[in-house]
């Protein structure tokens, strides 16, 4: 998951439909189901405030955004004097329980109006792999030979393959695949929107073939 503080009372993080999955939730059901809507949330939001130290103390507004390949989230924290979005959020041990419904009912809302049911029929998979060495690309790239979509970056010292497998290939033949990948890299936090503005590209498609047939 990505976060970037705005400023003292704003915060905006952005977590892609594959780091949710393996958090252990189903992608359609966060559309669905409130209460698994909420777990969600609540996760998301404890992470949000042990990393950036972010207090959720006080009433929140909470703009939720589906993306094409994740979710967008800005909370601001402050006083707000529509009395259906004043929400109260626990910072210690008084439990979920005691949260305002109304934060609950705001996501689902928001959830419902987008695009969730063209979310819900996308059954292709899109991971950011990292590898701490050049060396650990091109042994992939010897061994793994699968036609999907590979595309080559370099950020922060580090490089990147952003691996794109279509529907056309079953959840297990995904699974299997991207495990096969992941034998030799780590799957990595960082976004490719953040890759892509940031990041120099080295080989825009077909990477592992590029890169076999250089090395």
């Amino acid at each position: 998951m990505e976060i970037e503080r705005i400023n003292d009372t704003t915060i905006k993080f952005y977590i892609t439909y594959h780091d949710i999955e393996r958090r252990g939730f189903d992608k359609e059901e966060i559309w669905y189901s409130r209460e698994r809507g909420e777990e969600l949330f609540f996760e998301m939001m404890n992470e949000v405030s042990d990393q950036e130290k972010f207090e959720m103390n006080g009433p929140l507004w909470v703009q939720v955004h589906a993306l094409d390949k994740g979710l967008e989230v800005i909370v601001t924290r402050g006083q707000i004097n529509d009395g259906n979005v004043k929400l109260e959020i626990p910072v210690e041990d008084e439990g979920e329980d005691s949260v305002d419904k109304n934060i609950v009912d705001m996501l689902d809302q928001q959830f419902a109006n987008d695009e969730a049911n063209e979310i819900a029929k996308d059954h292709s998979l899109n991971v950011v792999v990292g590898f701490r060495d050049f060396e650990d690309v091109i042994s992939l790239s010897k061994v793994f030979d699968e036609d999907i979509s590979t595309s080559l970056y370099h950020f922060e010292n580090t490089y990147f393959i952003y691996v794109s497998i279509d529907e056309s290939y079953s959840d297990d033949e995904q699974d299997n695949m991207l495990s096969r990948i992941l034998e030799y890299g780590y799957e990595s936090d960082t976004t490719i929107h953040r890759i892509h503005e940031y990041g120099n590209r080295i080989a825009d498609q077909n990477a592992l073939s590029v890169i076999r047939g250089q090395f």
